[in-house]
């Protein structure tokens, strides 16, 4: 077996579509059409903003009748479908795309089309090789994969509405969520960001309650195809971190950026400027129609929370606090503990 790295522009795999010199083999493929509008906006805007993809592998065969050298596509052909469609103008670009968003490929400027057509895509050639060997060649490449983690398996099971409404906010705010250090960029490899932001939407339907895959399933399942909520959550969670990069600068290495404990810090938010569901019972409190009363003592006490936690104090008034971030950080009533503590600090009601 041998590979030959190499790259063809987007018009010249049309070219060689177009003469057959490029076919599909079912035998690795699956069915075309398969990847829904979002899917296909989000990989075309993909390549529109200059970002990298998963190269396509092409098998190299002899086809001796008409005594000419033939590809089949073995990996990549949803890719190139997609490429393809859009390159006829047979779809527009979801708002998964920010700057392209409703427009067709003759729709964007000349420059940009004439760019795109010379896109230089990455392939690698297999030559030499018999089907088994192709067979084998994928299953070690695939044995060294990591197995996929629950929010990993959302994504690519998904490809509606709420999906990309994630994904669109994961883009937005991931140098936010590194810069203060609420996640690794290790973690947000792995799709913890979009856990995360999928965890403050399931705060925002059904109130402070423990997490587990089969809630997350269900939201993505049920927002699917459509997510009436989307400007309202979107618009909410976009205040939040708006909050984070205009008075928290300075809490970038405390431990009020931990990630379960900015779970709850946008709970307590939400739970102050448009209440969630069932807070009176569940936290004794009601929304006040605003996040915070007064800026700088909102400030304060969340610095005294955070020391608390960092300086695990059991001895003063945050103790309850200090064992809720200690403990099942996932769990209700562990939550519940802290958005209260939270929400009172926001609001400048804590007693020191």
């Amino acid at each position: 077996m041998k590979l030959d790295s190499s790259t063809y522009s987007v018009a010249e795999l049309r070219d060689m579509l177009g003469r057959k010199d490029l076919v599909v083999n079912k035998t690795y493929q699956r069915g075309a059409g398969l990847w829904p509008s979002g899917a296909r906006s989000y990989f075309i805007d993909t390549m529109l903003m200059g970002f990298p993809f998963p190269k396509l592998y092409f098998y190299e065969t002899l086809d001796r009748s008409a005594r000419r050298v033939v590809r089949e596509i073995v990996d990549g052909q949803q890719r190139i479908t997609a490429i393809l469609d859009f390159v006829n103008d047979k779809f527009k670009l979801t708002s998964v795309s920010h700057e392209y968003a409703g427009c067709k490929f003759s729709d964007l400027p000349e420059e940009k089309q004439m760019e795109f057509l010379s896109h230089a895509i990455p392939v690698d050639v297999i030559r030499n090789a018999t089907k088994a060997e192709i067979l084998e060649m994928f299953r070690r490449m695939n044995a060294y994969t990591l197995p996929l983690n629950e929010s990993e398996k959302r994504h690519a099971k998904y490809h509606g509405q709420f999906k990309w409404f994630v994904n669109k906010l994961t883009d937005e705010f991931s140098e936010t969520i590194v810069g203060f250090n609420i996640l690794t960029n290790r973690q947000i490899v792995r799709m913890a960001d979009a856990e995360l932001i999928a965890e403050m939407v399931l705060s925002l339907d059904k109130g402070v309650i423990s997490t587990s895959p089969t809630l997350l399933n269900d939201l993505y399942e049920r927002f699917d195809e459509e997510f009436e909520m989307e400007q309202e959550y979107g618009n909410l969670i976009r205040e939040f971190f708006d909050f984070i990069n205009l008075n928290l600068s300075d809490f970038k290495d405390s431990f009020l950026m931990k990630s379960y404990t900015i779970h709850t810090l946008f709970c307590a938010y939400a739970l102050n400027k448009v209440g969630l569901p069932d807070s009176k019972d569940e936290l004794g409190l009601l929304k006040i129609d605003r996040p915070y009363n007064d800026i700088d003592l909102a400030r304060e006490n969340l610095r005294m929370l955070s020391f608390a936690h960092e300086s695990h104090d059991l001895e003063g008034n945050f103790k309850d606090y200090v064992l809720a971030v200690d403990g099942a950080t996932t769990r209700k009533p562990s939550r519940i503990t802290r958005t209260r503590f939270l929400a009172k600090a926001l609001r400048g009601e804590l007693k020191v």
